[in-house]
């Protein structure tokens, strides 16, 4: 599915206040590019803060503008690089080494201002209970724990088996609130319940709750998670750019 360009520019209005920077800068670096011709990606067309106290160094590309954040000596670093280098999280590991710069990953972001419904194929119980989704938690891998973050995300709706009397949670789809614009996705599926379509099902249970909320979905997983990128491509998400960081030491 394609973006209604009203929300592409809420998106890039979220992206610019989390970044601290103007509410405009991604709008007005986009109209700049479109007015020279320039080709986008190159280091001086890039959007840049510096921020002397960062604990991490952030490049964004959204939308075919890019933006990076950190201390003056990282912009100074990454100045001759172009974006398609810089979007690479080895390049940033590599800039920050001296300064301690350790991994916190290049992820890839997703967009959406409307999905399919997916039906459910049998009657299910859905809980927005907090206790179901920690449940859950405890069944799955902890990396897989670690890149959802279940518990950093406020709106819960975790689908329980209806076959076990004990009602085991088997899928949350949970979103939470960001910058105030859009909905932050992440979904966790229990291993013997994988591939059978409830991460799907419960993505959507969520994406929905978050829509009629007002928000503008957002979807981000790391670029090595296959799986993650594939359900949001199969939910119906356009692809919106992508985000890589390292944490200085």
């Amino acid at each position: 599915m394609t973006l209604e360009p009203t929300s592409a520019a809420i998106i890039q209005l979220a992206w610019a206040r989390h970044l601290g920077l103007d509410d405009d800068a991604f709008a007005t670096a986009a109209a700049r590019l479109a007015s020279t011709g320039a080709a986008p990606g190159e280091p001086a067309h890039r959007i840049t803060r510096v921020d002397e106290a960062a604990r991490d160094v952030v490049f964004l590309r959204l939308f075919g503008v890019s933006a990076l954040v950190g201390p003056q000596w990282a912009l100074d670093a990454a100045a001759g690089i172009p974006d398609t280098d810089l979007a690479q999280h080895v390049t940033l590991l590599t800039l920050t080494r001296s300064h301690g710069g350790h991994g916190l990953g290049s992820s890839a972001l997703f967009f959406a201002d409307d999905l399919p419904l997916q039906q459910p194929s049998d009657d299910l119980m859905v809980s927005p209970g907090n206790p179901e989704a920690i449940l859950l938690e405890g069944l799955c891998p902890p990396d897989d724990v670690n890149e959802v973050g279940l518990q950093g995300l406020e709106h819960r709706f975790t689908i329980m088996n209806p076959a076990d009397e004990q009602s085991t949670p088997v899928a949350c789809g949970a979103y939470s609130e960001w910058e105030g614009i859009l909905a932050d996705m992440g979904v966790l599926v229990a291993p013997p319940w994988r591939r059978r379509g409830l991460g799907t099902l419960a993505a959507s249970i969520a994406a929905h709750e978050a829509l009629a909320a007002g928000l503008t979905l957002q979807w981000k997983s790391d670029v090595s998670n296959t799986g993650a990128l594939a359900m949001a491509r199969h939910l119906g998400f356009a692809t919106g750019g992508l985000h890589a960081s390292v944490r200085l030491g």
